[in-house]
């Protein structure tokens, strides 16, 4: 490659030209292909190297606590968990749709790899997604400097077509935390897709927010539309704790 054409598509910011071209060329010559075909080899090296910068972006402006996929999800272990139902979910339909979903069960059993899972599959299909734990929300809003700024603060819950909220029913949340939470609800409501883990039944809500017509008016418009899926089953954590232990005793035994 000349540096004229280096120059070029660096200034054009064909990266994914760039890193792809020599080998194209190569081939090009090699197989005798059309000028349309290798246009479109080069094209096809260009739009990947995109798609995979734009998701990177979508992963990092997401936040998520941890990068979790579907395939690394132990379906066996809880088959209390309908496999199908949740790919269908991570088809991202009821995020073009507007619908609501929430994830019920007992701590440990999956709720935040299935919710953090979805949202990558929601980022790879090119859509805005953030993910923020309940504590997240409560520093969000509750911080001293949060006031000054809480129209902005309050447009990052509203911006992305699908917001997480996870760990709902960890603690109780500290005073007003509860109306933050219900505009978030109020203004997304019929308008752009949440989804909400809890440990928590629907009954224990009022008190975790300490505020029972907040709680009442944050549950009516949630559900009014949502998904609900109830998990049941044991702890991974507790699982692989036992795992570790078992393999910690059997080499001590060795040892």
């Amino acid at each position: 490659m000349n540096n004229s054409l280096h120059n070029t598509l660096k200034s054009l910011r064909l990266s994914g030209m760039l890193e792809t071209l020599e080998v194209r060329l190569q081939e090009a010559a090699g197989n005798s292909l059309t000028h349309a075909e290798f246009l479109e080899l080069i094209l096809q090296d260009e739009m990947l190297v995109r798609k995979h910068r734009q998701i990177q972006r979508g992963i990092k402006a997401a936040g998520f606590r941890e990068l979790k996929t579907l395939e690394e999800f132990d379906w066996q272990f809880n088959t209390s968990i309908k496999r199908s139902r949740i790919f269908d979910m991570a088809t991202c339909r009821f995020i073009s749709e507007g619908v609501d979903v929430l994830l019920l069960g007992p701590p440990g059993v999956g709720k935040s790899h299935l919710c953090q899972a979805i949202g990558y599959q929601a980022v790879k299909a090119g859509m805005a997604v953030r993910y923020r734990s309940i504590f997240d929300v409560a520093r969000d809003f509750l911080h001293e400097d949060a006031f000054a700024c809480q129209d902005k603060v309050m447009n990052r819950y509203l911006k992305p077509e699908l917001l997480i909220i996870d760990d709902m029913g960890i603690k109780h949340l500290p005073k007003r935390c509860g109306e933050y939470l219900l505009e978030i609800i109020m203004r997304r409501y019929e308008n752009k897709s949440t989804m909400m883990t809890s440990n928590r039944p629907l009954e224990d809500w009022g008190k975790l927010i300490g505020d029972v017509p907040s709680a009442t008016a944050i549950l009516d418009r949630f559900l009014h539309h949502a998904e609900i899926i109830n998990i049941t089953g044991r702890s991974y954590r507790l699982k692989d704790r036992a795992e570790h232990g078992a393999c910690e005793k059997r080499a001590g035994h060795e040892g």
